[in-house]
């Protein structure tokens, strides 16, 4: 919502940003100081000293990182939103295997030194990876007989005569994929996450992941700020009594008994609960440790996915960890967060192979949360009468399609358990596209060079 709400602003509309919590982010946000933590999920009693100060720790609840080179970043570079941020690099990605964590090789070098796979194994996985590297769908003398809109992941993977476990760790822990359907479905869409995947590998060398200094709480404070450049105004702590909406069509926001008048309204599943579905659960398990992951070189930051054929489920099991070094914890501390997609009725323990990789946990806080989407998105079913039209809002009944949006509330999808922004970018290209019945085009959104902005000219 706060991305959109920049991006909205950039585009010239004038926008009214209003949230009922007292900080930016909504359920994505990062909790500072410790003690709000404590309170957010009823602990009893206060942190212990042995934890720091309580200012020292910006702890999210929900975790992702950032493609280097994905959509996120993109968007950041293009609204120049990357002057309020630093970020660092993630050190390493590792997958689980019979039990043990190993490096995501992330070289050719690393890949021959690997002990994921046998000698023969290295060579045709060396293979597939100069393919994907070299494969352009443009241009189909680098298809080698494959079509990517036809030829399935499967067949690709025999082709190159890969094995079980090289098959898990490219699907799960290079395309990032949660579960194994993509195995039959036309195999574009991996070919390009792999791509992405080495792309953002190359850009800095340890992991292809990034991550904000202070949380990821500071995105969508950067991109408010980019909102208020722009013209807009943003409210934290306002109530939501009432969305108004007059014939078929929202006209307004109901806040404190007055009204906010509005053409169209973006917002999250939770002020709209009966336009949302729930489509699943996921659980989190936020862990404070005092020591670095064991077998992960001591990194002071890591990902470790844990594929799904490993532990007998259907979902991947994904573990963040940050620290200090990111200005999220004390000196010495360190925060792992787990989380998968619920499946059984005791996520706990669907949950324990990850929490056994971070013992001794010194404290854990878990939540378990609803996945929410709009009841009539349309993404599933594309095709239309008319032209192979989309319709992709919320409607209340199933509206012709010459009127495709008469409600003109848009809804976000809840987070999913993925450790990346890519599906929550999809999300919010899909909301843009069906705002303003126009692509979400990249280039649009480079900063005009005469624009007044930054502190300098404020003060």
């Amino acid at each position: 919502e706060c991305i959109l709400s920049g991006i909205m602003s950039v585009n010239g509309k004038k926008v009214l940003h209003m949230d009922r919590n007292s900080y930016y982010g909504g359920e994505s946000a990062s909790i500072t100081p410790l003690e709000d933590l404590y309170k957010r999920f009823n602990l009893p009693g206060t942190p212990p000293e042995s934890m720091g100060r309580g200012r020292d720790w910006n702890v999210d609840l929900i975790p992702k990182f950032l493609m280097a080179n994905g959509q996120l970043v993109k968007m950041l570079l293009y609204t120049e939103v990357t002057r309020y941020l630093d970020f660092k690099v993630i050190e390493g990605s590792f997958v689980y295997k019979g039990g043990k964590i190993y490096k995501v090789p992330s070289t050719e070098a690393e890949a021959l030194a690997s002990s994921l796979m046998g000698l023969f194994e290295k060579r045709r996985f060396r293979k597939f990876l100069v393919y994907v590297a070299n494969f352009d769908e443009n241009d189909p003398r680098t298809f080698e007989g494959v079509d990517p809109k036809k030829t399935t992941m499967r067949d690709v993977y025999k082709k190159f005569d890969l094995g079980q476990d090289v098959i898990d760790f490219t699907g799960h822990a290079l395309a990032l994929y949660r579960t194994d359907d993509y195995l039959d479905q036309p195999c574009q869409e991996t070919i390009n996450r792999i791509k992405l995947y080495s792309e953002s590998l190359a850009r800095y060398g340890k992991s292809p992941y990034l991550y904000p200094l202070y949380g990821l709480g500071e995105l969508p404070q950067g991109f408010a700020r980019l909102s208020a450049i722009y013209g807009g105004t943003y409210m934290l702590n306002k109530p939501i009594e009432e969305i108004v909406i007059e014939n078929g069509k929202v006209v307004g926001v109901k806040s404190e008994g007055e009204v906010a008048r509005c053409k169209q309204l973006i917002c999250d599943p939770s002020y709209v609960s009966d336009r949302v579905t729930k489509v699943g659960q996921v659980i989190r398990v936020i862990c404070i440790l005092s020591h670095p992951i064991k077998n992960t070189n001591d990194a002071n930051s890591c990902q470790i996915i844990i594929p799904q054929n490993q532990v007998n489920r259907k979902s991947d099991i994904y573990v963040c960890m940050i620290s200090s070094a990111h200005n999220v914890a004390a000196q010495g501390k360190y925060i792992a967060i787990a989380s998968t997609t619920v499946e059984t009725a005791d996520p706990e323990k669907e949950i324990k192979p990850a929490l056994d990789l971070l013992e001794p946990i010194e404290q854990k806080f878990v939540s378990i949360s609803d996945l929410f989407a709009p009841t009539d998105l349309g993404t599933e079913s594309q095709v239309g009468e008319r032209g192979g039209a989309r319709r992709s809002a919320p409607t209340e009944r199933a509206a012709p399609l010459t009127r495709p949006f008469p409600l003109q509330i848009f809804i976000s999808r809840t987070y999913d358990a993925t450790t990346h922004f890519e599906t929550t970018c999809d999300d919010i290209k899909d909301i843009y596209k069906r705002m303003m019945g126009s692509e979400f085009d990249f280039e649009e959104m480079k900063r005009k060079k005469n624009d007044i902005y930054g502190e300098e000219e404020q003060q």
